[in-house]
């Protein structure tokens, strides 16, 4: 299931929100994979990048990056983001405040979370995989949507 729920709760730059999507926009999302990124680039235009995303309980989308991306020094000044998921002409698009994740064991347990929504297959034990995301310097945005949209 695309569904994930982690107890651990990271201090983030802001203060805890409920994501705003609907029972239509969450089937939407749990049954697609991929979204498009947009961030805020330091001259003030737009970054997008595909990303593969997993939902948690709550709405919010949690994804797996890399520490050395333009998405993430984007955040880092700028912690808010636009996410398009893409269905054809259908989309659906979320903004909202943004939570950059680098400590574990958050950062594994959501990871794995991703994985496994990204390979279709068992979610590796997040345990297992810390050494990979310190040696490919992973870390994880979770977006919390404050506004959604589902255009058909």
């Amino acid at each position: 299931p695309r569904v994930v729920d982690r107890g651990h709760r990271h201090h983030s730059q802001h203060l805890r929100r409920r994501a705003i999507v609907n029972d239509e926009e969450r089937a939407f999302l749990d049954a697609h994979t991929y979204a498009v990124i947009a961030t805020t680039r330091r001259d003030g235009s737009p970054q997008q990048s595909m990303v593969a995303y997993a939902v948690d309980v709550e709405g919010r989308l949690v994804i797996s990056t890399k520490s050395y991306t333009a998405k993430w020094h984007n955040l880092l000044r700028h912690p808010r983001a636009s996410v398009t998921v893409p269905d054809g002409r259908e989309h659906l698009v979320l903004t909202g405040p943004v939570e950059l994740i680098t400590d574990d064991p958050e950062r594994a347990e959501l990871t794995a979370d991703v994985f496994a929504v990204l390979t279709g297959g068992e979610r590796p034990e997040p345990t297992s995989i810390v050494a990979m995301l310190d040696d490919q310097q992973r870390t994880v945005l979770r977006i919390t949507p404050e506004t959604a949209g589902l255009h058909r």
